[in-house]
């Protein structure tokens, strides 16, 4: 990864980072990120010496024939860990187990506290589960980082991607060890989260949106939707009066 594609990615888009200094050279950490396009995970490993673990659901490394097999392949090189979302308690159960391994093994664990990428470029609020529970748990820092621009090189259903410069801002690691062994109190799981994204938007500049974003995505959609049947009945109506005054 970091000396084919890693290598690649810093030759043609050259991102500029700040905050290298914050990652640690050796031992666990968790890495927060905003999510704003799909070439975050590609970006913020290729500008790191060290490794960095983040969680993908199984069927990518599943998937039949020669394509599945590639598709594997490349995520596994990538350092993408299967999550199986077959359990009672679903992919979130999973990836916070997953985590938590990472982080024992003494290596770090990216995620994104969002749970999606933005629909539309503004930071939104943060999933409780994965992150907090993986931190408190383990007792690992977490660091915030912030992706500059990743959304304009690739925006959603973009497969050829834009040449221009993202940025990545990486900030102090947050010590939650106050919290050790409250991964279940949920007032907590709240709070430590809201911490860790509130570091993220002063970072990245985002406009903050304190709902999440998968309902943004659904509102999104819903308004797209009313807008083509408004459309479509216009037209329809407006094909109607042409016929009558034929």
């Amino acid at each position: 990864m970091k000396f084919s594609i890693g290598g690649s990615l810093k030759l043609a888009f050259r991102p500029w980072v700040e905050g290298l200094e914050n990652i640690p050279a050796e031992g666990p950490a968790i890495l927060a990120s905003n999510h704003l396009s799909f070439s975050d995970s590609f970006f913020l490993p290729a500008v790191l010496d060290r490794k960095v673990t983040f969680i993908a659901k199984a069927e990518y490394f599943t998937s039949p024939g020669v394509k599945g097999k590639l598709t594997a392949a490349f995520f596994k090189g990538v350092g993408q860990l299967p999550v199986d979302r077959s359990g009672a308690r679903g992919a979130g159960e999973a990836a916070i187990q997953s985590g938590i391994k990472v982080i024992e093994a003494g290596e770090l664990f990216g995620i994104y506290p969002e749970g999606t990428r933005s629909p539309d470029g503004r930071l939104y609020r943060g999933k409780p589960g994965g992150l907090a529970r993986v931190a408190l748990a383990t007792g690992a820092p977490v660091i915030p980082v912030a992706m500059i621009d990743t959304e304009k090189i690739q925006p959603p259903g973009k497969v050829v991607p834009k040449l221009m410069r993202p940025g990545i801002r990486i900030g102090k690691p947050l010590d939650f060890s106050r919290y050790h062994g409250m991964d279940n109190d949920r007032f907590i799981l709240r709070s430590v989260t809201d911490e860790v994204m509130y570091e993220i938007m002063k970072l990245s500049g985002q406009e903050y949106v304190d709902i999440y974003a998968t309902a943004a995505k659904r509102q999104i959609a819903d308004a797209e939707k009313a807008e083509k049947a408004e459309k479509a009945a216009k037209t329809d109506k407006a094909e109607k009066a042409d016929g009558t005054s034929q």
